[in-house]
């Protein structure tokens, strides 16, 4: 098991309206960034993404952050990101995910600082996987000494709908609500673990979109009059509204690039997304319906 990909429990996406604030329920903050399962032994440190990828050589900082693991053995659940005034961002560390230079590597350590933030245990010396959830945090904040490259996400017991509404005013991406004697099962989606994110909603133009598999390229108009592409959509749609679409598209279809019909710009829909990137990008997109009205 220690330094050996392992395909960790996975989450079901919870209902924002039916948060339980129930003592049988834990919560924790929703970090934005990689899922990452920490493996020590020594002065050894792996990390592995969720996909079994091992990307120790992209953070030095998980020397340090071995060195925060008051155990010989551990293998730690955890959420890779870059902290901004306490709020992760996805974009900062998904730029440290792509670099492979060793040098570029070394001085995004100072422009963009990994944290690994655990949630979890799955072994020390011990296995810890049919242990409840409460114990093993109880075993998890025991063992580590917070760093700034390695801390525990904090957790509160019921009231999940304060603290859901709490990282919404903080900007944050949402919280996870585990059943607190839940054991852990690897490779495995469970409904004992529920995620609840803050999405958002937007008025878009349709600018193209892909036959197979079906896909919709939304967008918005900029200021001096183009267009400009903000995501792919390709999820979301129910069988009639791609039959409705498909045929209101091929009467304003301007050109064929590639598998991408491009329309002409007089078709808008409401898309949900989590966040938008620093260059206007949208990420977790699901289309939400059209707006015919504003057909022109």
């Amino acid at each position: 098991m220690l330094f050996t990909p392992i395909k960790p429990m996975l989450l079901q996406m919870g209902n924002n309206t039916a948060i339980m604030d129930n003592p049988e329920w834990i919560y924790d903050i929703k970090w934005d960034g990689w899922r990452i399962l920490l493996h020590k032994q020594g002065d050894r440190v792996e990390a592995y993404t969720r996909h079994g990828n091992n990307v120790t050589a992209k953070f030095p900082e998980l020397q340090d952050a071995g060195r925060s693991i008051n155990e010989h053995k551990a293998i730690i659940d955890c959420e890779g990101v870059v902290l901004r005034n306490s709020v992760s961002v996805f974009e900062d560390f998904a730029y440290r995910g792509r670099l492979s230079n060793t040098s570029k590597i070394e001085q995004a350590t100072l422009t963009h600082p990994v944290s690994f933030v655990a949630f979890d245990i799955l072994a020390t010396s011990n296995p810890h996987t049919n242990d409840s959830l409460v114990e093993r945090k109880e075993i998890l904040s025991s063992i580590i000494e917070p760093s700034n490259s390695m801390l525990v996400t904090p957790s509160i017991t019921g009231n999940g709908s304060n603290i859901f509404q709490i990282t919404k005013e903080k900007g944050m991406e949402g919280i996870v609500g585990k059943r607190s004697n839940s054991k852990y099962k690897t490779n495995y989606r469970s409904h004992d673990w529920l995620k609840y994110k803050h999405f958002k909603v937007m008025d878009t133009v349709i600018l193209g979109y892909k036959e197979n598999p079906f896909a919709m390229v939304v967008g918005k108009q900029l200021s001096n009059g183009n267009y400009k592409a903000l995501a792919k959509v390709e999820f979301g749609f129910k069988p009639e509204e791609k039959s409705a679409f498909k045929e209101i598209a091929s009467q304003i279809l301007t050109k064929k690039n590639g598998d991408t019909l491009w329309l002409e710009p007089r078709l808008h829909c409401k898309v949900q997304y989590l966040e938008q990137t620093k260059s206007g990008f949208l990420r977790i997109v699901s289309f939400k319906g059209f707006d015919f009205k504003r057909l022109q």
